[in-house]
């Protein structure tokens, strides 16, 4: 057995089956932090000011994170045991289907998916995430995500919660294409045939993958697949230019000064969706009806890809005093946004400030088998437990589709 096996072994035999993880915290180069990830405000340039800001913490990570001249390692969760630190990543490669169950280790061999906190203080580029098919023309896999804008992280909505989807119906490729070649002479008018949504606190989105988007400024819980290709469409985004090369680095090289090609790359159908609010709009769904028990569990990510359950999320709130135990189908990543109490055997604290490199309570990966057998909660502060976990593929075969909350 290796070192990481042991130690992983050990970790979740102590932990009753879940893993503490530490907080793993990405800079972009070409964003503004907003500021409300709780690190200290010494830290948010922690990595250094050419490697820009931190806008983003992941969680339940085992995907790097493809920063221009960031280590082999940024964007990995670390397992934190007995003074020492491992990848989840590594603990995964290590023990397979007892963290995360037979049906992905079987089809995926690793955890395919992750989630973060994103938050910036303006809206980006309008951007797409390419598929599967195009991502791997250059060694990467395609990126459907979600979105869910937690209460908890939002107290303030920073320069811009809005967020551009798609295009506007009637628009056309020849459209696209002209702003495409107009890159270098300024704002090259994107968002002038797109539509912006009003971003509201207790709600969330589905975007498939080559569906144009633009972020706005509210701190978004997105789980995804685990990948990093994207490509940005928006040539200046509050008066800054953006890098061209932000538009073409996953695209093959010898395309990316074919802008026919890459507006073909779009999902078209998908893009001028008359009814795109219908088809990817998301409201908290109550599990069961169980206020009167002390907690609520909500799905808040569900819905298909392609006619494919690729990831999940729910919303966990317990009242003080109140446990409860709570059974999955699928292994998990949790992170807790209000309260404190205890997850099993690990104690649970939502922390108010965070120093770059500290340790936290806040969160935890939980295997499969023990969240099949179930996992008692207890909140023991004064204020609601509060927490978010995502799911991988295929793991909740009972989650609501796109559009149920109407029901």
């Amino acid at each position: 057995m290796s070192n990481v096996a042991k130690l992983a072994t050990d970790a979740l035999t102590e932990g009753g089956g879940i893993l503490r993880l530490a907080p793993t915290w990405v800079p972009r180069s070409f964003l503004q932090p907003g500021r409300r990830l709780k690190l200290h405000p010494q830290d948010y340039y922690a990595l250094g000011t050419h490697r820009g800001g931190i806008d983003e913490r992941w969680f339940g990570s085992t995907t790097v994170a493809t920063n221009e001249g960031a280590p082999d390692d940024e964007g990995l969760s670390y397992c934190a045991f007995g003074g020492e630190k491992f990848t989840l990543r590594d603990a995964i490669s290590e023990l397979g289907a007892e963290v995360i169950g037979d049906s992905i280790w079987g089809k995926y061999q690793k955890w395919p998916v992750y989630s973060k906190f994103f938050d910036n203080m303006g809206p980006i580029p309008h951007h797409m995430h390419q598929n599967a098919e195009q991502a791997a023309l250059v060694g990467q896999e395609g990126k459907p995500e979600s979105y869910y804008f937690p209460p908890q992280m939002n107290a303030i909505g920073n320069n811009f919660p809005y967020t551009f989807m798609g295009l506007e119906p009637g628009t056309s490729k020849q459209d696209v294409i002209d702003c495409l070649d107009r890159w270098n002479a300024g704002d090259n008018g994107i968002l002038d045939l797109s539509k912006a949504y009003r971003l509201k606190t207790g709600t969330g989105w589905l975007i498939p993958p080559c569906v144009l988007h633009a972020p706005g400024s509210l701190v978004t819980y997105e789980p995804q697949w685990g990948s990093d290709v994207f490509g940005m469409y928006q040539s200046m985004v509050e008066g800054r230019a953006v890098p061209r090369s932000l538009l073409t680095k996953d695209f093959p090289e010898d395309k990316h000064d074919d802008n026919a090609y890459l507006v073909d790359a779009l999902d078209w159908e998908a893009n001028v969706d008359p009814s795109f609010k219908d088809n990817n709009y998301l409201e908290p769904i109550p599990v069961a009806d169980t206020s009167a028990e002390g907690y609520m569990d909500r799905w808040i990510v569900y819905g298909k890809v392609k006619g494919e359950q690729l990831f999940t999320a729910k919303e966990l709130t317990v009242d003080p005093g109140s446990k409860v135990t709570i059974k999955d189908t699928g292994a998990y990543s949790w992170i807790t946004v209000q309260g404190e109490g205890s997850i099993g055997n690990l104690r649970l604290q939502t922390p108010v400030m965070i120093r770059f490199g500290e340790m936290t309570e806040d969160e935890v990966f939980v295997s499969e088998k023990t969240a099949q057998a179930g996992v008692t909660i207890e909140n023991t502060g004064s204020e609601p437990l509060v927490s978010l976990r995502y799911f991988g593929p295929g793991a909740c075969p009972s989650a609501p589709n796109i559009g149920d909350h109407k029901k």
